[in-house]
């Protein structure tokens, strides 16, 4: 067991890993450094392209309690710390994981640094890849997340690719609005997120 001083410690490196991690992925994605200005790129499904999109919108890490792990953040960073929200029920978000409907929830906290958003993730109800992934490998980096238009095209493109659809789900936010991830991991290492009218 860890005392106060050990557990800060450890969660200030391992917020300092996810940092250096959002640096790069910032760099390899969207093709420059959080100094430069950014112009996020968006265009439709194009066959000749697995994914037609540089538009990187959020990096999601999934926790055991998303509020202290806010905190946390918001020491590290000195960011403001919103309240958490929890994701829409089955009967309106038709929650689907692994091709059938799932019950599970997320509370969720959404973190504003200057160049991209940090999603906080703690999974409830359910089964999910939240819950799969808080299982199998603990707390950590769960997908990156880009925003796209036409999903269902993407969704039978990347299966061709070999990134199997894992978990789909929709928020009434926004009409229209879906995400849907995907096993990219033997790939790229980490989960992809695809959204749609974010």
């Amino acid at each position: 067991m860890l005392d106060e001083k050990e557990r800060k410690n450890y969660m200030c490196k391992r917020v300092l890993i996810i940092v250096a991690m959002l640096v790069v992925l910032c760099v390899v994605t969207v093709g420059c450094t959080p100094a430069e200005k950014c112009k996020p790129i968006q265009v439709a499904c194009d066959d000749s392209k697995p994914l037609a999109t540089r538009n990187m919108v959020h990096i999601a890490v999934v926790v055991r309690d998303v509020e202290k792990t806010a905190k946390a953040w918001g020491e590290m960073f000195d960011v403001e710390v919103p309240k958490s929200s929890l994701t829409d029920p089955l009967e309106k978000a038709h929650t689907r994981y692994h091709g059938k409907p799932t019950k599970a929830q997320a509370k969720l906290i959404f973190l504003k640094l200057d160049n991209l958003r940090v999603e906080l993730i703690e999974p409830v109800g359910g089964p999910s890849t939240w819950m799969e992934f808080l299982k199998t490998n603990g707390e950590g980096v769960h997908h990156i997340a880009f925003e796209i238009k036409g999903t269902d095209k993407y969704i039978a493109m990347l299966e061709k690719k070999g990134m199997p659809l894992v978990q789909r789900g929709e928020w009434t936010v926004y009409t229209g609005g879906c995400y849907t991830y995907f096993d990219s991991i033997r790939q790229l290492g980490v989960m992809l997120e695809l959204l749609e009218n974010y």
